[in-house]
């Protein structure tokens, strides 16, 4: 059981954590190779073996106990998983720069085996960013830590710690997680619940591929209190999906009309978006005790609301109490 945290404020109000309480967890340095690896272990070191890769070292990890591989593989039998975010150019290239001055590579990638007859033999969930740069420096391979379970490729959102995704970047390979997933079996949403991390990620992630401009951040905050994991399969729920995904956008398309008749009365926010969203929100001011409400409900109410909502009584003074981030991701 993970160790509970606590934080304190000091006096200039800065928080800072505590001490953890409660007794240690996971393994001592000494254990993580104080037992035989098991067979799929030694297996998949083989196998690494007629990739032309080589193991350098097998181990249990410190929390849990799992075992990995060191390993170091031919760069041309790797590729990210194809169903993740593109590749940032500028990340990139500030990855070749920072190798290229240090001459040094020292963050291994995560990569799980690809069985299969391709040129690819290994995914890497964690790393797509490293890999271009050392793809583009020329590298002949790449150091890995490669993960028995196979499961591990589609924990991108959970693994990911190279660059953070934005809202777009995160619902965007879910979806393309959903869409791969559901080819496999009958497991419904709840079953990839860690792989997916937010119900609404799912339907954002179809809003986005309808329309690659949307303003997914106006509306994620709704969506969050009122999408739940459907217990449907993936393949009958994407139907769903779909359903909710075409009912946010008939909402955005009333939000885009109100947007543009207040820039034509001169009101240029960048939280106008926002703003419109915030004023049609129907659990923005609804009182905790009461009854939560559904999807549908909410949706609903928010078309009502932006029936009658009238760009002819906003004025400066309303925008200026605005927060949160601008509306274009």
């Amino acid at each position: 059981m993970a160790e509970k945290r606590s934080t304190t404020r000091t006096r200039g109000g800065v928080r800072r954590r505590r001490t953890p309480a409660g007794a240690a967890t996971g393994l001592v340095a000494t254990e993580l190779l104080a037992s035989t690896a098991p067979p799929e272990v030694t297996a998949l070191c083989e196998t690494i073996k007629k990739d032309q890769g080589e193991v350098l070292s097998f181990y249990r990890d410190p929390y849990g106990g799992r075992w990995l591989i060191f390993a170091a593989l031919p760069i041309e039998r790797v590729a990210a998983t194809p169903y993740q975010r593109n590749l940032s150019d500028t990340h990139v290239r500030k990855l070749e720069g920072v190798i290229s001055k240090l001459g040094r590579f020292l963050d291994p990638i995560i990569a799980v085996h690809s069985p299969g007859d391709g040129d690819v033999a290994y995914w890497t969930p964690n790393g797509h960013h490293r890999l271009a740069a050392m793809r583009t420096l020329r590298a002949k391979s790449i150091t890995a830590i490669v993960v028995p379970e196979a499961a591990a490729a589609y924990q991108i959102l959970a693994l990911n710690t190279e660059k953070a995704h934005n809202l777009r970047e995160r619902a965007m390979e879910v979806v393309r997680m959903y869409e791969e997933l559901a080819k496999f079996d009958d497991a419904t949403e709840e079953r990839y619940a860690l792989e997916f991390e937010e119900p609404s990620l799912i339907t954002l992630g179809l809003c986005y591929e309808a329309r690659p401009r949307f303003s997914g951040g106006a509306y994620h905050p709704i969506l969050k209190r009122v999408e739940n994991f459907l217990k449907q399969p993936l393949t009958r729920a994407i139907d769903v999906r779909r359903a909710r995904a075409k009912k946010v956008l008939e909402v955005d398309d009333q939000v885009t009309r109100h947007v543009e008749a207040l820039k034509q009365r001169g009101l240029t926010s960048p939280f106008l978006r926002s703003f419109v969203v915030a004023r049609i929100n129907p659990i923005r001011f609804r009182p905790k005790e009461a009854e939560p409400l559904s999807f549908d409900e909410t949706l609903d109410r928010m078309e009502k609301a932006a029936a009658k909502f009238n760009p002819e009584k906003i004025q400066t003074a309303d925008l200026a109490k605005t927060g949160g981030a601008p509306d274009d991701e």
